[in-house]
């Protein structure tokens, strides 16, 4: 199995971060297992990096380096460390279903959950234990005359050899129970009952390279995953199966957007972002005059945001045909966006987060 590294030429600045992070992090798991070993924040991690924000309720939440997990319950004017995470690993994105139930993922293929509004966590899933469960599931596919299925329980044999050394990057809730998890080399993982169990959905997907899967978003023409080399999956069955599209991209999409109308807009390396209304049949390229796209989200008045490595917002207020700067840029990249319950945007990057002050006369996108 290929390692995170091999293609470190691809990734743009937050995934260089993160993968450098992450070898840092297997240096020390030579003396012990971060995965074990309880996050402990400290004053300098509380500037430190920070991947994915999210809104619960009232509340808002982000994760970063060392199993930081923060909370803010003023719209994101301070942050408080959560009361209890298990690892130590970096942790990539998050999701929550209601207030108080949901998700955090990331290095060495962890799974936490939380049904207190983020103040302590539990271990669902970690990347030795993902990596059985796919030798498992390969092998119960197994034919002996169909090549593509041998090298697929040989891929699973290198993913329990390798350890737990793989990435989730994306997340994908539908309701309390039923969600799915991807990342690195094509992992992909769902459960059917909130997270107490977790199947392998790595041969339902048409990715037979293996290539590194980022972003899963819903839409009217069904779910939808973004991953590397303009990698494009469509499922119209409720995630059973997933169908590669053609994309008219090479680079690596980070995320994936939805409109009020059902578009689709998928972002991602050195800018590029693209744009469907047809469900991902045909893409048309969009002009942003930045580098490399890392997050976004739909706020509540169906306009589209998206971050960037330069620290800026970009705004779209017609789903996603054109897209302006929203504000004065921040002095840090910014890989995660969210919109908090006062309307105002908070973001996580570099350097921890930040309440974005945008442009509230911001004309329209022509």
């Amino acid at each position: 199995m290929r390692r995170v590294s091999d293609r470190l030429c691809r990734l743009t600045i937050p995934l260089l971060v993160l993968t450098a992070l992450s070898s840092l992090a297997g240096e020390a798991e030579k003396s012990w297992d971060l995965l074990e070993v309880p996050a402990k924040p400290s004053l300098h991690m509380l500037q430190g990096l920070q991947t994915a924000v999210a809104l619960a309720g009232h509340r808002l939440l982000s994760v970063g380096a060392g199993g930081l997990i923060l909370l803010s319950d003023d719209n994101g004017q301070s942050w408080r460390p959560a009361q209890k995470v298990p690892v130590s690993v970096l942790l990539t994105n998050l999701f929550f279903v209601s207030p108080e139930q949901g998700w955090a993922i990331g290095h060495g293929g962890v799974i936490l959950v939380t049904h207190d509004g983020g103040e302590t966590w539990q271990k669902q899933l970690d990347g030795q234990q993902a990596a059985q469960i796919e030798l498992d599931s390969a092998k119960a596919d197994e034919r002996k005359d169909d090549p593509a299925s041998q090298r697929r329980v040989q891929e699973a044999e290198r993913l329990v050899t390798d350890g737990a050394d793989k990435p989730f990057f994306g997340l994908y809730f539908s309701d309390a129970t039923h969600g799915m998890v991807v990342g690195a080399y094509g992992l992909a993982f769902a459960t059917s009952d909130a997270g107490v169990s977790w199947h392998s959905i790595i041969g339902a997907i048409d990715n037979p390279r293996g290539k590194h899967l980022y972003a899963i978003a819903s839409a009217p023409g069904g779910l939808f995953i973004a991953g590397e080399e303009g990698s494009i999956f469509r499922s119209q069955d409720g995630g059973a199966h997933f169908v590669a599209l053609k994309t008219p991209s090479r680079g690596t999409f980070f995320g994936l957007l939805t409109s009020k109308q059902g578009d689709l807009v998928a972002f991602g390396l050195r800018g590029d972002a693209y744009r469907s209304s047809d469900q991902g049949k045909d893409w048309q390229k969009l002009d942003l005059p930045t580098s490399g796209l890392n997050g976004g989200a739909r706020l509540r008045n169906g306009d589209l945001v998206i971050v960037d490595d330069w620290g800026e917002a970009l705004l779209s207020h017609d789903d996603g045909r054109t897209f302006a700067a929203g504000g004065a840029p921040q002095a840090m990249g910014l890989i995660g966006v969210v919109e908090a319950e006062d309307g105002s945007l908070a973001a996580a990057g570099t350097r921890g987060d930040v309440k974005l002050m945008m442009t509230p006369q911001a004309e329209p996108n022509k």
